[in-house]
């Protein structure tokens, strides 16, 4: 940094499971390794490890690093902005644990790992509530007694906003309109939309914690509040059951018994109905928001798809796409055979609403966001 070279990079799948698959990319090489991962404590001290290893030779110690950037899902009302991390910060990251059990605990857990490793460089929060500040009241607000929002927070907060600021930034700049009206839809394990006017974000598909919304790998997305009740009074399950369920066992995991769209299409090629219907439903949740976002903006310039399942899925692309031309949206399906690594219009020609694949770059997001951080302070 600032020239955004890409020294390495390093990711671990599959935390938790006897099989997991750890990769180490540098401009020399690639490795990769399979490796009994047990947490992320031990997934975060391997790949630190690597960049100290003599034949990778990345850097010469860990004072090399000056600055370690840590994406923290939920920020709550506390923190608007790009933040360095304290005693403090963290107290407050590990209280909103409850509201995003499978994401702060982890996140926190990083941070800590990282202090260790890194002892003199400067930590740094960047949160995914971050870019949603700017929705409006009339969005962010329950209709629930007033106090619960005076008194105790509790509203709309929005999630993955570092990935939709990126490719929303990415497509205004494409798109090359002083206004922009654009609906940025991140699908991956986690699934969420976002309503883009002006680059700032105006609505948001998840809400108080990351549960609403979409269908997601293991989350339920949007359901009747009521079903939560019915269920303890019904079954005799505790909340914190219910909130297992709804988190962990739900989603594309609870209808299909995958949470892996890859094998979801393989399943769904052989037959199965569970998987076949499980895909309708996904892209039938996707469409609902397009409508729904379309109608708030008055109109729209541009949808685009990105992370794991939107950039790499052609048929969930073309499932969303399908019959949506009454808005304008249609999509290229030569075009659309892609799974690019840049910015990719996928649009039919005849299309009103440019359809745009946008690869997202949250490491690089929070690594910008982490060094005007300091900048400004210093």
């Amino acid at each position: 940094m600032p020239e955004a070279t890409i020294l390495c990079s390093g990711l671990v799948e599959r935390i938790g499971f006897e099989d997991a698959i750890f990769k180490f990319n540098t401009d020399k090489d690639k490795i990769e390794k399979v490796e009994a991962i047990l947490d992320h404590k031990q997934a975060l001290e391997i790949l630190s490890q690597q960049l100290l290893d003599v034949e990778t030779g990345i850097i010469a110690s860990a004072d090399d690093i000056n600055i370690v950037g840590h994406r923290v899902v939920h920020g709550g009302s506390h923190f608007s902005d790009t933040t360095e991390i304290t005693e403090k910060v963290k107290e407050k990251i590990k209280a909103l644990s409850s509201l995003a059990p499978l994401h702060n605990p982890p996140n926190l857990e990083g941070i800590e790992v990282a202090e260790t490793i890194f002892p003199n460089a400067k930590q740094v929060a960047v949160f995914d509530t971050a870019f949603h500040q700017s929705i409006p009241e009339h969005a962010y607000k329950y209709a629930i007694p007033n106090e619960y929002l005076e008194e105790h927070n509790i509203r709309l907060y929005g999630f993955h906003g570092t990935s939709h600021k990126y490719v929303s930034e990415k497509a205004i700049e494409y798109l090359a309109k002083e206004h922009s009206k654009i609906i940025t839809i991140h699908l991956g394990n986690g699934c969420s939309m976002t309503a883009v006017q002006d680059g700032k974000s105006i609505d948001h598909t998840l809400g108080f914690s990351p549960v609403s919304g979409l269908i997601m790998g293991t989350r339920s997305g949007d359901i009747d509040p009521a079903i939560i009740f019915h269920m303890a009074e019904k079954f005799g399950y505790s909340l914190k059951e219910i909130n297992t369920i709804l988190q962990k066992k739900s989603g594309m995991l609870g209808l299909t018994g995958q949470s892996d769209l890859r094998e979801i299409q393989a399943q769904a090629e052989n037959g199965d109905k569970n998987s076949k219907l499980a895909l309708f439903m996904n892209a039938y949740r996707i469409k609902k928001y397009i409508g729904s976002y379309t109608a708030i903006m008055n109109g729209l310039d541009a949808i685009v798809f990105t992370a794991g399942i939107g950039e790499n899925s052609i048929e969930m692309r073309q499932r969303v796409c399908d019959d949506l031309d009454y808005l304008g949206i249609v999509l290229d399906e030569e075009k659309n055979q892609i799974r690019p690594d840049k910015l990719a219009d996928v649009s039919a020609s005849n299309s009103r609403v440019k359809v745009l694949i946008i690869p997202t770059n949250e490491e690089l997001e929070i690594a910008k966001q982490s060094l005007s951080l300091f900048k400004a302070k210093n």
